[in-house]
Order: structure tokens, then C-alpha cells, then sequence
């Protein structure tokens, strides 16, 4: 076993404690494909990215990738999440949730509108998120969606992506990978 530093083993445990509250937050929610996937593995799919792909080493970055949806989508709120993670985190989670009181087409503009402000770490967790979806739409897109659909998914969460101006960046060039599978997926079907 290697030896692990006490940042390390905080990164570990604070990313454990974040997987475990999103996992709680989320027990009830599935993935919209037809296997029904629990939601939880979509936050752990975006961590993984961040780590993998786009070497994340930020333990609150990484924090807040795993609770991005929790606000969004659950009861969690602000407050919790800042009690029990800090106001960074905190912070970084409400800079990419959407606001649900909106319709979709327009949380869906303002995506695309506000990704060019957004903070360097907010950017990364839109990346990862955008590169997770379209994957999932690779593998086993959400059922009912018709091949028009998600080919338009892809090419608004491009625009989302460019916008957010990080064209050397790892997860950029994943996510450009990604969306060229996808489109080649789409027009076989």
C-alpha cells in the first residue's frame, strides 16, 4: 500500500462524505435510459472525468462536481451544502445549477449565455457534466429520445462547451471526441 499524505486522506474522506450525501440526496432518482441507472452514477462519472481525463487534484472542486446536481434536483439546498462542505463548495455547486423555476429553453439559453463567465473550476464541472451526457447518449440514450433529439442535445451542449472558452483544455478535446462518436452513433440509427 502506498503511502498517503494527509492531504490525500483529506481529499478521500471529503470526497467519500460528498459521495455519500449525493448518493443519499439521489437514492430515489434514476437516469432516464432504458436500464433505469441510479442517478448517482452520473456525479461519479463527472468526478471521474475531472480526475481522470482533466487531472483535477482540487479536493473541493472535486467536492463540488459530485454535489452539482444536488440543488438542481434534489431537496438538498444551499445551506446544507455550505454547512456541511463549505462556502467554496457552496459557491461552485450554485454557479452550475440551473434555476428550475425557468423553463427549459430558457435554463438551456442561459446555459450557453453564461458560459463564458463562469469561474475556471465552474468551467471544468460544465465539461465534465457535457462529456458524461453525451457519452450517456452513446450508450444508452434516455428512452423515448427519437435520433433528432439527441442530436440536438449534442449540439447545444457543444455550443455550452465552447462558450466556455477552454479549447486546449483535456476535457475539451474528450468532450469534442465524444460528440464526434455521438454524431456517428446517431446517424447509423
Amino acid at each position: 500500500m502506498r503511502n498517503m499524505n494527509l492531504d490525500t486522506c483529506f481529499t478521500v474522506s471529503t470526497l467519500l462524505r460528498a459521495t455519500t450525501f449525493a448518493a443519499e440526496k439521489h437514492r430515489s432518482q434514476k437516469r432516464k435510459d432504458v436500464l433505469g441507472t441510479p442517478y448517482i452514477n452520473h456525479p461519479i462519472a463527472v468526478v471521474s472525468l475531472m480526475a481522470e481525463v482533466g487531472e483535477v487534484r482540487h479536493d473541493k472542486d472535486l467536492v463540488a462536481a459530485m454535489l452539482h446536481d444536488t440543488v438542481e434536483d434534489t431537496d438538498a439546498t444551499p445551506e446544507e451544502i455550505e454547512r456541511h462542505f463549505g462556502k467554496y463548495v457552496r459557491d461552485l455547486v450554485m454557479e452550475v445549477t440551473d434555476d428550475k423555476k425557468l423553463s427549459k429553453a430558457e435554463r438551456k439559453r442561459l446555459q450557453i449565455e453564461h458560459a463564458p463567465y463562469l469561474t475556471p473550476a465552474a468551467k471544468v464541472i460544465k465539461l465534465a457534466d457535457k462529456t458524461a451526457n453525451v457519452t450517456d447518449l452513446i450508450a444508452s440514450p434516455p428512452v423515448g429520445w427519437e435520433r433528432q433529439r439527441r442530436l440536438d442535445y449534442v449540439d447545444w451542449a457543444n455550443k455550452v462547451v465552447d462558450r466556455c472558452g477552454l479549447s486546449e483544455h483535456p476535457l475539451t478535446r474528450e468532450f469534442k471526441r465524444r460528440v464526434a462518436e455521438a454524431r456517428a452513433a446517431q446517424s447509423l440509427r
